[in-house]
């Protein structure tokens, strides 16, 4: 059996006063975590980061460090601009 890669990567609380437009802009990509147990939670990670930290391995599980949160989560759905190769938006699950 394969053993599951875990990969950490730290986020914030998305920032209120800014639309998902301009957090592409500033380099960020915006995101939501959510799953059984918790609410739901819009948060923003570093665009940069999350493509190296990917590059070889989608299927991992990742600890996001949210503040005080450690979460583990999978990707649920990934969001690309097809002509620019640009995400757009993650939807990360509870494991």
């Amino acid at each position: 059996m394969a053993e599951t890669t875990i990969i950490k990567l730290s986020a914030q609380e998305r920032d209120a006063n800014m639309n998902p437009r301009q957090l592409r802009t500033a380099g960020l990509v915006p995101a939501t975590v959510y799953g059984k147990g918790i609410d739901s939670k819009n948060i923003q990670i570093c665009a940069h980061e999350f493509e190296l930290s990917t590059r070889n391995n989608r299927d991992a599980v990742f600890e996001l460090t949210v503040g005080k949160d450690k979460l583990k989560v999978v990707i649920q759905e990934l969001q690309k601009n097809y002509s620019t190769n640009q995400i757009l938006n993650i939807e990360f699950k509870l494991v």
